[in-house]
């Protein structure tokens, strides 16, 4: 006999969270699911949690660790991906170069082909955050001329833009 599960499971989507370490992207994906900032820390591995953004969409997300160490893997969390977040600190100006090649290596992975992705721009909280455009700018963003992609700004300590945010996420992956 079968194990039941609940009825969203089976209509749950894969998106993969993803970026540099301390990005914070596990806070954000605390915030999203629970509502409450918890004291996170690095991330061995991966974290995964059913997001419901909505009675009809929930995404199951997995948030997996960024540290130099941990990106070889970030490949076996590719296969069957519906959509790439991929986390950045707009905070950090000096770590852009090495998130600009973690983003491209990822997305040249043959399981990527045609997944959409957002960028998010978190920390945006704070002072001497980038705007956006010099986040896409310094990402290449508009080089990606073979999927759909948005950027988003946010904040996962204060939760701003998170929602709004995986709603896109929901519509990228209807559209593609």
């Amino acid at each position: 006999m079968g194990l039941a599960l609940p009825r969203y499971f089976h209509k749950s989507t894969h998106v993969v969270l993803m970026g540099l370490d301390s990005a914070g992207k596990s806070t954000l994906l605390f915030r999203l699911q629970q509502g409450v900032v918890m004291e996170t820390s690095p991330t061995v591995g991966f974290n995964v949690a059913t997001v419901e953004l909505d009675k009809k969409t929930s995404l199951t997300v997995w948030d997996v660790g960024g540290q130099g160490i941990m990106r070889a893997n970030w490949r076996y969390y590719l296969e069957g991906c519906k959509a790439l977040v991929f986390v950045v600190d707009s905070s950090d100006q000096t770590r852009m170069g090495e998130a600009k090649k973690a983003l491209k290596k990822v997305l040249s992975d043959e399981n990527m082909r045609g997944v959409p992705l957002m960028v998010l721009a978190n920390k945006k909280d704070l002072p001497n955050s980038m705007t956006i455009r010099q986040v896409s700018d310094q990402l290449d963003l508009p080089s990606y001329k073979d999927r759909e992609w948005e950027i988003q700004a946010c904040s996962a300590l204060q939760g701003l833009g998170l929602q709004q945010a995986f709603l896109s996420v929901a519509k990228l992956i209807k559209k593609s």
